[in-house]
């Protein structure tokens, strides 16, 4: 395999590096892996703190800025932050007001946010947690028990760093990204493996002509492998799937995302099989986004993640977020 890295062992310092020298509107800790807002904490706002394997960029620490976190975590490659690093962060972004925890429902992941929030709350730092856990595609995976955290840790951490972002209290920042993760469902589909800078190859085998349907960010597996199929049979499959769990009985918001090594040329391909599965189910979409958001390093493929709003979460949607990620209305 051929990656634009140096040597395995310092590909997240690398990227660290990376991001504190293009965005000086953040604070890098490279050595001890926290990505903060510059102007953190900010005064009466609460702090929203996230974080996890990297591999998956922009999450989290694309997502750091105005309107969305106070600080974002990276773990090793697919690999849980430590608690020192999660309390490091809550210390450094609590205003007074309370930090909440966004976390993936990961094992790992799970373990650290709540052991971090003990440490953190012995240090006199009030701290809330939302568990995400939006994909449908399977109750109990390889790093999980219950469904896993994906594309709908997007829309949670968007939505409810606005309600913050405005003035929102803690108990209402949480009881808001709660509803979001609620009211969203996601299914992810790989044409090919993944392949991580330590391993150097695929981090599993797909055969030549065959897709999996329901595959993990990490590359857990999912329902069951196919002969490969074309946009719209996956969009078929796929929005099926989201929509029998889901339900929906107001508009939508959709987030078509790329698993990192599909082009956009594809990713607007199949969003427009995703409309149209939509709108032949009768689901008004309110807002789409396209692009490569909840990453799984070079893997090929694509998720689908729909979220069920009201007039007050496509409102806080819609409110400016300014970071390396995703940025409008600034």
């Amino acid at each position: 395999m051929k990656m634009l890295i140096n040597v395995p062992e310092t590909v997240v310092s690398d990227a660290l590096r990376g991001m504190a020298a293009v965005h000086p509107e953040l604070t890098v800790d490279v050595e001890r892996r926290v990505i903060l807002r510059r102007d953190a904490p900010v005064e009466g706002k609460v702090a929203l703190v996230s974080g996890g394997g990297s591999g998956h960029e922009p999450l989290h620490g694309g997502f750091v800025g105005p309107g969305m976190l106070d600080a974002a975590c990276p773990g090793e490659v697919f690999t849980s932050p430590v608690p020192d690093q999660l309390v490091r962060a809550a210390a450094a972004v609590d205003s007074g007001r309370g930090v909440l925890f966004i976390v993936k429902n990961y094992t790992g992941d799970v373990l650290n946010f709540n052991m971090a929030a003990e440490l953190a709350e012995d240090e006199g730092i009030q701290v809330a947690s939302v568990l995400v856990n939006d994909d449908v595609a399977v109750m109990d995976s390889t790093h999980t028990a219950g469904r896993r955290g994906t594309g709908g840790t997007l829309f949670v951490e968007k939505i409810a760093g606005a309600a913050a972002e405005q003035g929102a209290p803690l108990e209402r920042v949480e009881s808001i990204a709660r509803r979001v993760n609620d009211a969203s469902r996601s299914f992810g589909v790989a044409l090919s493996a993944c392949s991580t800078p330590a391993k150097g190859g695929p981090t599993f085998e797909l055969p030549e002509g065959e897709l999996e349907l329901g595959v993990g960010i990490h590359g857990e597996p999912g329902r069951e492998r196919r002969a490969m199929m074309t946009a719209g049979e996956i969009a078929d499959f796929s929005v099926d799937a989201v929509l029998e769990d889901l339900r929906p009985s107001a508009p939508v918001l959709v987030l078509v995302n790329g698993a990192g090594g599909t082009p956009l040329l594809e990713l607007y391909g199949f969003a427009a099989e995703v409309h149209r599965v939509l709108r032949e189910r009768g689901v008004a979409v309110a807002r789409t986004l396209v692009g490569n958001y909840v990453t799984s390093l070079d893997m090929a493929g694509a998720s689908v993640t729909l979220c069920q709003v009201n007039d007050e979460l496509l409102r806080l949607w819609d409110a400016p977020v300014r970071t390396p990620g995703l940025r409008w209305g600034c």
